[in-house]
């Protein structure tokens, strides 16, 4: 009987680790579909040197990380909003507002030159400004839920029309002129590629890896998520907490947004950002952490990201049609949560 067990053990470990750490599925899943988009890749590449296939193949992969950097920033503070027990719907009308904001400050023609501020320092103001003023929209969202008692889904869902619809009253005849010295903030080159928006997204999932794991305020919005109750009775002050956590998702949504603007040089009020609350939950959920609170982690976010990304450019590559391309991420996130859901209840 022991002799069983112990032939039996390394399986029943793994099983066992499967089951309980979502990063070991979610890795597999991205293994392979990294594969076989790397296969499509060589397969499509035609003649040509191992050189000239190796820079295609890393010229590809760049552009699918740098093109999905700014949702994965967002979808780093989605995580904490969803390990809460809440979520944010209002980050892609955020990200215009902030956009807007921060053009506004920056324009070559505006107030800053019209008083002689340019180059650096108008920079430096305009991301000053813009980060604030996402902790400010991010802050409104906190207080509406710790101390209007509101639903994070009904909050946000509020917050999300009235961002963007404000925004375009208010822009409707501005015409701001990007200057291309701040276009070198994502544009910048490093060796003969543009990776600047990877490089932000890697530092600041690297820094909130650490806050998640090694900070109070880490350890008290996991609390929170688990059991409110609980949380409040061991003296967490739940109502700081809620509005540090959508603070910090309006912060992250501000980068990704002078990511965006810096990246184009111009930002489409109407419909930037949209859909990108769709693509962070997703992220999120694929990642791993459970939509009802208490379990989640920055590494599964980032390797859900992915996940999200390498499925856009398959289906891209396989000529699915765009609005069939939605349809998969929203049957990716009910399967998610239908596997969630089950290992719950067992």
């Amino acid at each position: 009987m022991e002799k069983n067990q112990v032939l039996q053990k390394p399986g029943n470990r793994f099983m066992e680790a499967w089951k309980r750490n979502p990063l070991i599925s979610t890795g597999v899943v991205l293994i392979l579909m990294v594969i076989i988009q790397t296969g499509i890749m060589i397969y499509n590449f035609g003649s040509g040197s191992i050189g000239e296939l190796l820079l295609s193949l890393l010229t590809n992969w760049l552009n699918i990380l740098r093109n999905n950097a700014p949702v994965g920033i967002i979808a780093l503070g989605m995580t904490f909003a969803i390990i809460s027990g809440g979520i944010d719907l209002s980050v892609g009308s955020t990200l215009v507002a902030v956009g807007a904001v921060v053009m506004a400050v920056v324009d070559s023609t505006g107030l800053l030159a019209s008083v002689g501020i340019t180059g650096v320092p108008a920079y430096f103001i305009g991301i000053v400004v813009g980060v604030a003023f996402g902790a400010f929209l991010g802050w409104l969202n906190g207080v509406l839920i710790a101390h209007g008692k509101l639903p994070p889904f009904i909050a946000t869902l509020g917050t999300m029309q009235i961002f963007r619809s404000v925004t375009q009253q208010l822009t409707q005849h501005a015409n701001p002129s990007v200057p291309k010295g701040f276009l070198q903030i994502a544009n910048l080159k490093v060796g003969s590629f543009y990776i600047m928006p990877i490089v932000y997204w890697i530092i600041l999932a690297a820094a909130l890896y650490v806050v998640s794991k090694r900070t109070t305020f880490g350890r008290h919005v996991y609390a929170v998520g688990s059991n409110v109750r609980t949380a409040r009775l061991s003296g967490i002050d739940v109502n700081k907490v809620k509005r540090r956590i959508y603070m910090l998702t309006g912060v992250l949504v501000a980068f990704a947004a002078i990511i965006q603007v810096s990246r184009i040089g111009s930002m489409d009020y109407a419909s930037a950002g949209s859909g990108y609350e769709m693509d962070a939950i997703a992220a999120v959920i694929v990642g791993g952490t459970s939509m009802a609170g208490g379990k989640g982690s920055i590494v599964g976010t980032v390797l859900g990201m992915l996940i999200i990304g390498v499925m856009n450019n398959l289906l891209t590559l396989f000529g699915v049609p765009p609005f069939l391309r939605e349809a998969c991420k929203g049957v990716i996130v009910i399967v998610a949560v239908l596997l969630q859901k089950k290992e719950a209840d067992a």
